[in-house]
């Protein structure tokens, strides 16, 4: 059965934007599982405060996805899911547990600022479509990215 759905937005304007969150989807998932990869695998002096950080960060990207995918979903779409779907869409690595701990904190620091430049991408297409709702979740969701991209720069030492 197709129901219409009567947003504001046309199909396409819908679709496109979709695709762009598919984009920030695929890449948050990335990051969640490099972070709580690395909250796993972390180790030296500075154990505990990396570990406490990163789970921090994890349980917020991890919140995050559902509602990434249900803005998906509200825009008439289909969600992807699966590690292949992922694979295909995403520009984020996966981790490597033997790095040491200031190698897992520069490569995540670096992944959020990729993650940020996903969202801008998807945020100028919400924008210029009139997608107050997904420039909405965007715009929060950089937020977010930049601050975990600045303290984990911070625990690096840098500005």
């Amino acid at each position: 059965m197709t129901v219409a759905i009567n947003t504001g937005l046309t199909k396409a304007e819908r679709t496109g934007v979709a695709a762009e969150l598919a984009k920030v989807l695929a890449d948050s998932h990335a990051v969640y599982q490099k972070t709580h990869g690395y909250h796993w695998n972390v180790r030296g002096p500075e154990f505990f405060t990396i570990h406490t950080l990163l789970e921090q960060q994890y349980r917020d990207i991890w919140e995050a996805l559902d509602e990434i995918a249900e803005r998906i979903r509200a825009l008439g779409e289909l969600a992807p899911q699966g590690a292949s779907a992922f694979a295909n869409l995403t520009s984020i690595k996966e981790g490597d547990p033997e790095l040491d701990a200031m190698a897992m904190l520069k490569e995540l620091m670096k992944d959020h600022e990729t993650l940020i430049a996903t969202s801008r991408a998807a945020l100028k297409v919400a924008d210029d479509d009139g997608d107050d709702v997904t420039v909405d979740l965007l715009t929060q969701r950089m937020a977010a990215h930049e601050k975990f991209a600045w303290m984990l720069r911070s625990t690096l030492g840098g500005r």
